[in-house]
């Protein structure tokens, strides 16, 4: 039995923090409808990459990753007969997860306090970027837009530059770790009272959680951080060194002066080793422009496989910068674990996906569906789950319903 079997589930939400919350609930045995809209699908559908760079809803690798394990409906919220299809699937959840812009679903008719008439016990999560209420909750971002407002994108890039922040909405990634945290003790609550609730989670004050360093650096000593490039207060060296071949780099952190010994020793203990520039932490990070260039003279006559298992063996800190090849095909680690596993979907075919990064002992993640093609369910969900006769399904197609 799954740890999470017989939780019902239905997700209203879109593109990343949402969708991957769900997915794994999903992986634990949790039963996910995803509800979307014909003519404005999850908008992660429409982004690349494309299998065979073939564009078309159902091809998405992104989107075909974060929704496995669901069952896939499209529902016109503004038709009559696909509101009713939607207050069904309210009384059958136990949870239903949403991420429009406050006030969408009270112009649907599908607030908090119109789902508890439908279910008193039901447990709604909306999942928005500044929450439900206050002079900004109307305001329409997206996770690049938050990790810029939470100081992420300051942090991120080179001192002498213009600051970069990630290339990915890391917002989005931690995003659903609080929504599954909240998720789980709504339920332990409900459980040990009968009572649901409306969780409002904000993405952006979730995100401060992972810059609490830089806050509590502010707080304690009026110092604002900012772009350090790869550098470290508490490491020297502490970045990432070209390595032999093409683009390879591997990335290296000393974190004391034994580590720093070690590493001294994983290159061969050159002569500037020795040095009284390098003698002591504080004396490195006051040379670490020089010390750098100096050790990068070294870690080029390295593979970076090479440099890693070397610095590894020594006791230091160190890793490859990989590609999506290296996480692929090449990490034994993540292929010991069986973090990627392969699912054959309708339209794309074969392909692997990410399973969650934990592992339960008594009840392993179990992925064995593919995400849902747009609308692949309707049928299923209405007949199957809901128990509506064949006659009403045809009836709400031929209204629109479905879209």
């Amino acid at each position: 039995m799954q740890a999470l079997e017989g939780l019902k589930v239905v997700d209203f939400s879109w593109v990343i923090s949402g969708p991957l919350s769900t997915k794994f609930l999903a992986e634990y045995g949790a039963q996910v409808i995803k509800v979307e809209n014909v003519a404005y699908p999850d908008q992660w559908r429409m982004v690349t990459p494309y299998r065979d760079n073939v564009p078309g809803v159902n091809r998405s690798g992104g989107f075909a990753d974060y929704n496995t394990g669901k069952l896939g409906i499209t529902l016109d919220l503004k038709n009559p007969r696909a509101l009713e299809i939607a207050k069904k699937l309210v009384c059958w959840a136990d949870v239903v997860v949403e991420a429009f812009t406050p006030g969408t679903m009270a112009k649907l008719g599908l607030d908090y306090d119109e789902l508890r008439k439908l279910k008193p016990d039901i447990i709604m999560l909306s999942h928005t970027i500044q929450g439900q209420d206050g002079p900004f909750a109307s305001v329409p971002l997206l996770g690049y837009y938050v990790q810029a407002g939470v100081g992420i994108t300051d942090l991120t890039g080179w001192p002498d530059r213009e600051p970069t922040g990630t290339p990915i909405a890391y917002p989005d990634y931690t995003g659903c770790w609080i929504v599954i945290t909240a998720i789980m003790a709504a339920m332990d609550y409900r459980r040990r009272t009968g009572k649901g609730q409306h969780l409002d989670v904000a993405q952006m004050e979730a995100t401060f959680h992972f810059i609490a360093r830089s806050i509590l650096d502010y707080t304690a000593n009026l110092r604002v951080q900012s772009c350090r490039g790869n550098r470290s207060y508490r490491a020297c060296p502490h970045g990432a060194y070209r390595c032999k071949g093409n683009d390879r780099w591997c990335a290296i952190a000393a974190f004391d002066d034994s580590e720093w010994d070690a590493l001294c020793h994983a290159v061969g203990h050159p002569r500037w080793a020795r040095d009284s520039r390098f003698a002591t932490f504080h004396a490195r990070k006051e040379n670490e422009d020089e010390l750098e260039k100096l050790l990068e003279e070294r870690t080029t006559a390295f593979t970076a496989e090479e440099l890693m298992a070397t610095m590894q063996a020594a006791g230091v800190t160190a890793g490859i910068v990989q590609n999506g090849e290296d996480l692929l095909e090449r990490d034994r680690q993540l292929r010991h674990r069986g973090h990627f596993r392969t699912l054959k979907h309708p339209e794309i075919g074969e392909h692997r996906c990410e399973v969650t990064p934990f592992r339960l002992s008594k009840t392993p993640s179990r992925m064995q569906t593919p995400a849902p093609c747009l609308g692949q369910h309707n049928e299923y969900v209405c007949n199957t789950i809901l128990g509506m006769s064949d006659e009403e399904f045809l009836e709400a197609m031929e209204a629109g319903a479905f879209g």
